[in-house]
């Protein structure tokens, strides 16, 4: 059964949310400020964190930091900040799905149901080794290597990358990749895509002015670069 985490301060609103989650068959954990969450985070096997930004003790912010320091956990968060501004800072710390309330416990819910099935419907043991190793990407170990050195990626960032290096040498719009990593039903802001790719870049490339893996294709999309040496099944 996967476990969800709901961070959320104002209890008429994380009730509506567990029963929705339980009804779907999620084991829901909830905590009413962020410490709690945090403590509830290192003690139980979670999934899913669903945060709320405006919480009592903490910002979200600092609770979303203080996970991935030590985890790829897949996070949503909720906030009442819905400028463009706040949605890419929520990215670029490490959101995967960012939701502006009010929102539907419904939408919610489906978008939760969406990752788990695209989670629980990847059966993928393959490695791909670009550059005689300079880069690798494990699927089924959700591994990044650079230059021999791993480097952490949100589970979005992952899926984006494997997504791209996958349809080597293909170009792939935005919304081909939206539909490839966050299905058909995502309501997010235009640019998601690019500010995931941005952080990537940042992690992969030596010189992200001039990347070397992911090419922006003007007006169509971006496609993967790099030589791939091999294709090797999963290894210990």
């Amino acid at each position: 059964m996967n476990q969800i985490l709901l961070i959320e301060d104002e209890r008429s609103v994380s009730d509506v949310i567990k029963a929705y989650l339980e009804k779907n068959g999620y084991k829901v954990y909830w905590a009413g400020n962020g410490s709690k969450g945090l403590e509830i985070f290192k003690s139980a096997n979670i999934n899913l964190v669903i945060l709320d930004l405006m919480l009592p003790d903490m910002a979200g912010e600092d609770v979303c930091k203080g996970m991935r320091e030590t985890s790829n956990v897949h996070i949503f968060m909720l906030t009442a900040k819905g400028s463009l501004n706040d949605r890419v800072e929520g990215l670029n710390m490490g959101a995967d799905e960012y939701l502006v309330k009010p929102f539907s416990p419904r939408e919610l819910t489906a978008r939760v149901n969406a990752l788990f099935r695209r989670l629980n419907g990847t059966n993928s043991s393959v490695c791909m080794i670009f550059d005689d190793g300079n880069l690798s990407i494990h699927f089924e170990k959700r591994l990044v290597t650079v230059r021999g050195e791993e480097i952490p990626f949100t589970p979005i960032e992952f899926d984006i990358l494997w997504a791209l290096a996958a349809s080597k040498g293909k170009v792939l719009s935005r919304e081909q990749l939206i539909r490839k990593v966050y299905g058909e039903n995502f309501d997010g802001f235009d640019r998601t895509i690019d500010v995931h790719i941005k952080n990537i870049r940042k992690k992969i490339e030596m010189d992200t002015r001039n990347p070397k893996y992911i090419i922006t294709v003007l007006k169509a999309g971006y496609k993967f670069g790099g030589e791939q040496k091999c294709i090797p099944l999963a290894a210990d």
